[in-house]
């Protein structure tokens, strides 16, 4: 049995995860901080469909929309409604951020799914990077707007006085976690829908007629991953507007 990308029995070879590889534009060399890399081509792709899609298709803003411009505005409404629904009347002042963070992550996730392209938010240093701006985001301006009030959402006051403080714990490490959570969930399972598809490539590469089936698969899984690019954009976005209650809204404990 292969392990490891190891040929196996018939000379088959599969490397799901050297898709994964970040990989210098120019030359062999080191990748430093400051080396552009597929990454950050495929991240700058993706900000650039964000602005043909956002800002250019409805820099017009005709009666009768545009394909471009219906589309633009069906995700406005969306992510508005979830804000709003989701974080409340004042998380709507977040709302460019979270409409920003969404369709970044959404397009990133789309535009992996082309062939011999790049998924940005496979890689966990994108997917941290942006949780971790959550939750700055989240803390500043919690203190900001409750000042020490904020660290009530720790105490639960509901609960009998001796429970308290262990609860107190949990949330704590709860909340700290929330950047970790938020970067792996995201990272995970877009990872996990491209390595199923690169092992039924090369099982199709190698079967010659009979690999009929393994594409049919790979048809199979590559719709449903369109499903799991949208949905994984949509719950990495609730969860940050779950968090920003938390910095706006009203103590619920």
């Amino acid at each position: 049995m292969a392990t490891n990308g190891e040929e196996a029995a018939g000379g088959l070879k599969i490397e799901p995860m050297e898709q994964f590889t970040v990989k210098p534009l120019f030359g062999d060399g080191p990748i430093e901080w400051y080396t552009p890399t597929n990454v950050t081509l495929w991240m700058a792709i993706a900000v650039l469909a964000l602005v043909g899609l956002l800002v250019l298709s409805t820099r017009r803003r005709a009666i009768v929309p545009s394909r471009g411009q219906s589309v633009a505005e069906l995700f406005y409404g969306f992510i508005h409604k979830m804000v709003e629904d989701v974080a409340g009347h004042e998380g709507l002042k977040f709302f460019p951020y979270v409409m920003t963070l969404f369709m970044f992550i959404f397009l990133s996730n789309i535009l992996g799914l082309i062939p011999f392209s790049f998924t940005n938010t496979t890689q966990i240093a994108v997917t941290a990077t942006l949780a971790l701006l959550v939750f700055f985001t989240v803390t500043i301006v919690g203190f900001i707007r409750k000042g020490p009030g904020f660290l009530a959402m720790f105490w639960v006051s509901s609960a009998p006085l001796a429970l308290r403080p262990i609860l107190a714990m949990i949330e704590i490490i709860s909340y700290f976690v929330r950047p970790l959570s938020h970067s792996v969930r995201l990272s995970g399972n877009m990872m996990a829908g491209h390595a199923v598809i690169k092992v039924f490539a090369g099982f199709a590469g190698a079967m010659g007629v009979a690999s009929v089936v393994p594409i049919a698969a790979i048809v199979a899984i590559h719709g449903l991953e369109v499903l799991v690019a949208s949905v994984q954009a949509y719950v990495f976005t609730i969860l940050t507007c779950v968090y920003l209650r938390d910095a706006v809204g009203d103590a619920h404990h």
